[in-house]
């Protein structure tokens, strides 16, 4: 566990996920600067000591503040963690790249595909600082209240650099917070990304009480889905066997605080994607990222059965009953076939 509070960390994202990151790594010995684009809500921080809007029950330790100059979070900061939604990633990291200190290590806490791209995050995060820094991926099982409350979770470290990925298993690792470290970033970003679209189908699936075998079903024939795209992008299979892959994927697709799930629960009630997506305060990543999903497909010729349905339901083009229905009715095949 860390104890030198000199290692600073700048957590980019004031979010559920952004401030639980900064309260756990205050928890382990750092010292942890939070920052935000919302000036309303940093006020409300500021003041209560707490985020009001994401987890309003969590108080922030003494070593933990907050502020709104990029500038200012990153200065002196040794470990720079990203957590802000995919589509807003890009314009963060450019803003903050002139003044990330020369011996930071990147952390990408986000999990989704940037849609014009089909970019990973760890990409973006090349692309935008000028490959000047070491770039570790965070990902696992992970609800953010839950870490916030130092309830135990296991997560992935990965990144091509070795002596980052120990950096970050020993800072960021606690009693309640345990990191295995992996190289194949590929495997990571997108078994972490893709379980989104499948959780959204979960949701369906339970909203329309089609029962725990449907469900067992879909959850195992995501991760097949998930695999298939994975290793087509130079991933290796195991690392979807893991945490980053079905560990997450079956808290997202089966855990009430899930957002994806959430919108498939909301699908299958007969209400709208955008009227859904307009209803919720936090980002659900799957939305956008079942485009950017099948256009990966599409490139690298490899069919995506769930993630076509979940865009047809999403879109408005099928009912989700109709959706399920054509999935359980497509031609019959061997389990390891290289399509569901």
């Amino acid at each position: 566990m860390a104890t030198d509070a000199s290692h600073q960390a700048a957590v980019l994202g004031a979010g559920s996920w952004g401030t639980a990151l900064a309260v756990h790594l205050v928890s382990v010995g750092h010292g942890a600067t939070l920052w935000g684009r919302d000036a309303r809500l940093l006020a409300e921080m500021a003041e209560r000591r707490a985020n009001p809007t994401y987890l309003p029950d969590v108080g922030f330790p003494d070593l933990l503040t907050t502020t709104g100059d990029l500038a200012e979070a990153l200065t002196g900061a040794r470990y720079v963690i990203v957590a802000v939604p995919s589509h807003g990633y890009r314009a963060v990291l450019r803003a903050a790249a002139p003044h990330l200190p020369p011996d930071a290590i990147l952390v990408g806490a986000t999990k989704g595909i940037e849609t014009d791209t089909l970019q990973r995050m760890s990409e973006v995060t090349l692309e935008e600082t000028g490959k000047l820094h070491p770039v570790v991926v965070l990902s696992g099982p992970s609800f953010a209240g839950e870490v916030a409350r130092q309830r135990p979770a296991a997560l992935v470290a990965a990144s091509a650099d070795a002596d980052a990925v120990c950096a970050v298993q020993e800072q960021f690792g606690g009693p309640f917070f345990r990191l295995y470290a992996s190289d194949d970033v590929v495997g990571v970003e997108v078994g972490g990304a893709l379980k989104n679209v499948i959780a959204i189908a979960a949701g369906v699936v339970e909203s329309l009480d089609l029962g725990h075998n449907a469900l067992a079903a879909l959850i195992t024939r995501g991760l097949a889905e998930i695999s298939r795209l994975a290793c087509a992008m130079g991933a290796r299979r195991e690392t979807l066997a893991g945490l980053s892959g079905l560990g997450d994927l079956v808290l997202t697709c089966t855990g009430s605080l899930s957002r994806n799930r959430h919108v498939g629960l909301e699908l299958g009630r007969g209400r709208r994607a955008t009227e859904i997506v307009a209803s919720m305060r936090m980002v659900a990543e799957g939305v956008k990222t079942t485009t950017a999903a099948l256009a990966l497909g599409e490139r690298y010729d490899v069919e995506l059965p769930i993630a076509a349905q979940v865009a047809e339901v999403l879109e408005g083009r099928k009912d989700p009953r109709e959706a399920a229905a054509d999935l359980m009715l497509r031609p019959q095949r061997g389990e390891l076939d290289h399509v569901s």
